[in-house]
């Protein structure tokens, strides 16, 4: 049986229940093109889980059909003898997601919310009612080894005795140290624990301003999610109070206390003192003007805000307010999906779900099947570009979750304190400086072997390597210090690309460095070829593009058709350009490894009903999935075309036919851009590993 729902129930308040919605929800949408996510009874409306996963995750779902009731109207029946009526409720609104999705997923209510006026598990109950599988979601904080195995059995007992199918047990917030004794139990339901991460309880700027409705005395948009680690009054003089500062602090302060405001601001620009979170004013009194012009002259700031209330009682508030995820803050989604990745069996649940593969690729289908294959053997990749805010922003993300090793090249000073700065968490990153690097005297000798043919000295080997990033981590990849680099968010195309020539070089049996974008449409993901590189390739450097494109896409799962596009389909035009694409088409066609079909216009290539008229023979026509432009001026503008007109993701331009994976980034590059270049630059690096251990 193929399931088509899960039901999470969570059994106590902030058991922690979607982090579990969370990590499954990124493993169906890697699996299915519509999925549902579904609350029966929520306590508040609008509920904030719902926002998260259905933002985080782009549902196409309107919210108003993500909930069954209100928890007010749930207790209402219950207490009137009315539970029919509330099933009868949830049950239709169930029913009608099923019948419209290919996947529902469920999170029920915390039991603790219905307890008072029932004396039945209402979650057991609704997935008895729904025909669905039970997941359920314990509270391990705080909890002794012997309380956890008693919990687990109370809950295995219940699940068995009221009928439903025990899919799987997750006991959040657990001990580390309880972990691995806890899963070596033998169930017939799957048994994860999950350890306790205090980061993903930890308050956001936007909690502190959303729940106290704080006016905004100075706005820095992009520091809303930073982490708020410590709480502080500031009392005492500047002198003595800045000695008390830790990292990631909210100082609560006294509106007229412009020694502390002023003395704070000054601090964030310093590199020995740590960076504070925010500055939250109280009191009825306002920030003097002159203050306010004083500090609109620094060029780092942090955001104050402003409440009416005095100190006290705003300090009093601020330890009540409970952390809220939302979808755009990466840093906390990053975690969640690193910690459920590394703590689950990611193929296990996969097989417990049977899933049935299907031959569409939305997406985020193929963004998140990137990063489990980069998962999968975790490679290193350096990054030299570490100024670039995007680059520690991206980072952040990809070590949270689990995704690679990341070595980033520059000052670890200035690379911390624009960090700290940007309340970004690169802690478990490498910092390599390569003026001082250990390994600067054994990559300089490397790269004077390399080179030296071409005149280059030791010297000067040691000179560009310190002075020129790129070279630098060239020359880790070049040496396995690391599997791969990612550069371009801050350089031009050739200096990325220049150091790789002269020190990675082609594979034997590829004449020329070309690139693929990975066009992400609604359904499917097309391969460009090349729309970044090679100006005008010749017919026989058109032919070895579309091998290297044909083995990169295949490399991702792609089966290659390959179409050589031009401005004419088959026969039906004359001109050197369309000559080349002939002759191109007619190398690959010899060599017969390939499907290719050319010269073919776009549409024929991508649509079968034009394919169906002018090539109705043909293997590729109105199928193709691997493009091959007969120039750049054509890819580039088609690709940008494509991206702009119909929202499809482009990611790339991915390098190819190099001995070592160097992966170029566009300056005008997002951040989601560079988290989907370095996995798919550790994919390439993990072919290479396993070709290396099959020679072995």
């Amino acid at each position: 049986m193929k399931l088509k729902s899960l039901y999470i129930s969570p059994q106590e308040i902030e058991s922690g229940a979607v982090v579990i919605s969370f990590g499954l929800m990124a493993l169906l949408k890697r699996k299915y093109e519509k999925v549902a996510f579904f609350r029966p009874i929520v306590s508040q409306v609008p509920n904030n889980d719902i926002d998260l996963i259905v933002n985080n995750f782009k549902l196409e779902i309107d919210k108003k059909d993500c909930f069954g009731v209100d928890i007010k109207r749930a207790k209402e029946l219950i207490s009137a003898n009315k539970v029919d009526k509330l099933y009868e409720i949830l049950i239709e609104k169930y029913e009608k997601l099923k019948a419209n999705y290919d996947f529902v997923l469920i999170q029920g209510v915390s039991t603790d919310s219905l307890s008072v006026i029932s004396d039945f598990d209402i979650n057991l109950e609704l997935a008895k009612n729904f025909d669905t599988s039970f997941i359920s979601v314990l509270n391990g904080k705080d909890k002794t080894y012997t309380q956890l195995l008693e919990d687990i059995a109370i809950e295995e007992s219940n699940i068995k005795h009221s009928g439903s199918l025990h899919f799987a047990t997750f006991i959040n917030r657990v001990n580390k140290e309880y972990i691995e004794d806890i899963e070596s139990s033998k169930n017939d339901y799957l048994l994860y624990c999950i350890e306790e991460i205090q980061e993903l309880s930890a308050l956001t700027i936007w909690d502190i301003q959303n729940r106290l409705n704080a006016q905004v005395v100075f706005e820095v948009p992009e520091y809303l999610h930073r982490n708020i680690d410590n709480i502080k009054v500031a009392a005492m003089s500047f002198d003595n109070y800045i000695k008390y500062i830790q990292p990631n602090d909210l100082i609560i302060v006294p509106a007229d206390r412009s020694d502390i405001v002023v003395g704070s601001i000054a601090a964030v620009h310093s590199k020995t003192i740590p960076s504070i979170s925010c500055i939250l004013l109280t009191g009825d009194m306002k920030l003097k003007k002159p203050i306010k012009e004083l500090l609109k002259g620094f060029n780092e700031h942090i955001p104050i805000l402003k409440v009416e209330e005095n100190t006290f009682n705003i300090a009093k508030k601020v330890s009540d307010i409970k952390a809220i995820i939302k979808a755009d803050n990466k840093r906390k989604t990053s975690l969640i999906e690193g910690l459920f990745n590394s703590s689950v069996d990611i193929d296990e649940i996969e097989k417990h779900l049977l899933v049935d593969t299907n031959h569409i690729m939305t997406p985020l289908m193929f963004e998140y099947s990137l990063l489990k294959r980069a998962r999968e053997n975790k490679q290193t990749i350096v990054l030299p570009e570490a100024k670039d805010e995007r680059i520690l922003k991206a980072t952040q993300i990809l070590l949270n979750s689990n995704v690679v090793d990341i070595v980033l090249l520059g000052d670890a000073l200035e690379i911390n304190h624009r960090a700290s700065l940007l309340g970004i968490d690169i802690s478990k990153a490498t910092v390599v400086n390569p003026a001082t690097s250990k390994h600067l005297p054994m990559l300089s000798q490397e790269f004077y072997n390399l080179r030296k043919h071409k005149g280059l000295t030791l010297e000067q080997a040691t000179e560009i390597l310190q002075t020129t990033p790129n070279y630098f981590a060239t020359m880790m990849v070049q040496t396995g210090l690391a599997g791969g680099m990612v550069s371009g968010s801050i350089s031009t195309t050739a200096d990325t690309v220049r150091p790789a020539l002269q020190i990675i070089k082609t594979t034997p049996d590829t004449p020329i460095v070309s690139s693929v974008f990975f066009m992400c449409l609604d359904t499917k993901v097309l391969v460009y070829g090349d729309c970044a590189i090679n100006l005008d390739p010749t017919a026989q450097e058109l032919a070895a593009i579309a091998k290297s494109s044909a083995k990169t896409a295949l490399a991702f799962g792609i089966e290659p058709k390959v179409a050589m596009l031009s401005y004419s389909t088959g026969q039906s035009g004359s001109g050197d350009d369309v000559e080349k694409v002939k002759e191109a088409t007619k190398i690959l066609q010899d060599e017969g490894n390939l499907l290719v079909e050319g010269p073919i216009q776009y549409d024929a290539a991508i649509e079968k009903s034009v394919a169906a008229q002018k090539l109705p023979n043909s293997l590729v026509a109105g199928d193709a999935n691997v493009l091959i432009f007969p120039d750049l001026n054509t890819g580039n503008n088609t690709y940008k075309a494509v991206q702009r007109s119909s929202g499809a993701v482009a990611i790339g331009p991915v390098l190819q036919g190099l001995n070592k994976p160097i992966n170029d980034l566009s300056r005008g590059c997002l951040v989601s851009d560079i988290v989907n270049t370095i996995a798919i630059t550790a994919i390439q690096a993990q072919s290479i590993t396993n070709k290396k251990e099959e020679t072995q």
